[in-house]
């Protein structure tokens, strides 16, 4: 297999256009050896060299957790975005080699649930996918319930549809009654697990009305939509096993500047998401700006730890332990 500074190399080998803003990607290794195997629920990082950018980009794996032949994601197009899907959708065809990391998961299957039950909108979507698969030759019990804006954005809910039949069920915008969260999650049997990816508000419903009916925290598994990187006022922070002072531009997160300078930062998602990146803080003097979903209240009031990959900082003296 391919490999290249950490990465693997891949050839797009296909690109479908599945909705107005979705695009996806069959990923193949070089060789036609078997790429390394996943579990549902898995992301790879895309790393796009752009310029005197690199944009590392975190997709979640849509193919059989099975058939490791290809890897497929999708991408849909943020035009007001950091630029890892305008180059994907603009600048990627058939044929062209492209650098992932190696997949990691995030988003697991809970091994003993008695029934599975996912809550998706739009493009979060894409982790369910390997999971059903999963699900299917495991010939366990699941449920989906997705939603989409128009009936142009259909055609992943259709793909599942046509596949799993009515344990699938589709929500168009427009069209029909509305997904109701709070009654679909209403009478499960003990033992059913609950996973959700879309947007805030409905990961947010989500939490909400499972609380109120009683789901206990460690039933609830979401994925949020994660912007990867963050920009505001540059600031400055040194990084006391490195013994240098890096300059943070405002466009920039402290984790791709480090990167930028060659300093290696340990990551998985590259959004506040996961805590891989969690580091502690040794010296502050002023105002630390969190914008991860990882730390505790009790944490961000510490100033003790900081994830470099989204939050910032606005004070004269800044040290992590990196």
């Amino acid at each position: 297999m391919n490999t290249h500074n950490g990465t693997l190399s891949v050839r797009v080998a296909r690109i479908e256009q599945l909705t107005p803003e979705i695009k996806r990607f069959t990923l193949v290794a070089l060789d036609g050896r078997h790429l390394p195997a996943f579990s549902g629920g898995s992301h790879v990082v895309v790393v796009l060299e752009d310029g005197d950018k690199t944009h590392r980009n975190a997709y979640s794996l849509m193919s059989s957790p099975y058939d490791s032949s290809a890897y497929q994601i999708a991408v849909r197009r943020v035009s007001d975005g950091r630029g890892g899907s305008r180059y994907l959708h603009d600048r990627v065809s058939e044929g062209r080699v492209l650098q992932i990391l190696q997949p990691a998961n995030l988003f697991p299957l809970a091994k003993h649930a008695r029934q599975h039950l996912f809550i998706a909108g739009g493009v979060g979507i894409t982790p369910v996918y390997s999971q059903l698969e999963e699900l299917q030759l495991k010939q366990s019990t699941f449920e989906l319930h997705l939603a989409v804006r128009g009936p142009e954005h259909t055609a992943l809910g259709q793909e599942l549809r046509a596949r799993y039949g009515e344990r699938v069920h589709l929500y168009v915008q427009g069209q029909g009654p509305r997904m109701d969260i709070r009654h679909i999650l209403q009478a499960r049997p003990l033992g059913s697990h609950v996973y959700v990816c879309g947007p805030d508000s409905m990961i947010d419903d989500t939490l909400d009305s499972a609380h109120a009916l009683g789901w206990t925290d460690s039933h609830i598994h979401y994925e949020r939509f994660v912007e990867q990187g963050s920009s505001g006022q540059p600031f400055s922070v040194t990084l006391a096993r490195q013994g240098v002072t890096l300059e943070v531009p405002a466009e920039q997160s402290l984790l791709e500047a480090a990167e930028q300078a060659g300093y290696k930062v340990p990551y998985l998602c590259r959004g506040g998401a996961c805590g891989y990146c969690e580091t502690e803080v040794l010296e502050v003097d002023g105002e630390l700006d969190h914008r991860d979903d990882w730390l505790s209240e009790e944490d961000k009031l510490s100033k003790r730890k900081f994830m470099p990959c989204v939050s910032r900082a606005n004070c004269s003296r800044l040290v992590v332990d990196l």
